[in-house]
């Protein structure tokens, strides 16, 4: 199977943050969001967070506290990757006890990246609850983890990888479907 082109264009991506915001606001409400935090999990979920940010912002007012999280060093397989991670730096310029915090990725796949960023969250504090944002939720989880809020579900194989791009990062928007070869652990 050749790669394919899911989510092709900067309005279908569009749409897909917009129902992923749409699920926030009807959850906590215009007066419930003032103490929500969205927190993206680099590298994609970063551009997503900031998008879903605006999103909730131009239909509710509200303007959402915001943070960024590496989970490098929380991930089961760090030491057995070939190559060192690019560490990036987490900045979470809020208080995490008691917030109610939305973690927000590109992809749902295995639940392990969720796994390392509950991990990596809880070491800056006891938020009051945690949920998880996502732009794909491509089925395929080995951890009992789920999104709370999905602009797109699919079903993948899992010799296939979901890969987002975001023009502030890549120069244009899409969601592709691609060949990919798991390691063996």
């Amino acid at each position: 199977m050749d790669n394919r082109v899911l989510l092709k264009n900067a309005e279908e991506m569009s749409q897909a943050i917009s129902r992923v915001a749409d699920s926030i606001i009807s959850e906590f409400g215009v007066d419930g969001l003032a103490d929500v935090a969205l927190v993206g999990l680099y590298k994609a979920g970063v551009p997503l967070a900031k998008r879903i940010a605006e999103v909730i912002k131009q239909r509710t007012g509200a303007v959402l506290q915001s943070g960024t999280l590496d989970i490098s060093m929380y991930r089961d397989d760090f030491g057995q990757r070939s190559a060192l991670p690019l560490i990036r730096e987490t900045e979470i310029p809020f208080d995490v006890d008691n917030a109610r915090l939305i973690l927000v990725d590109d992809v749902l796949s295995t639940g392990r990246t969720i796994r390392a960023a509950l991990d990596a969250v809880t070491d800056y504090g006891r938020p009051a609850l945690i949920r998880l944002a996502v732009l794909v939720d491509r089925g395929g989880v080995e951890y009992p983890i789920r999104a709370d809020y999905i602009g797109w579900t699919m079903q993948c194989r899992m010799d296939r990888k979901i890969l987002v791009e975001f023009s502030e990062e890549d120069g244009a928007d899409g969601v592709f479907e691609v060949a990919w070869q798991r390691r063996a652990e």
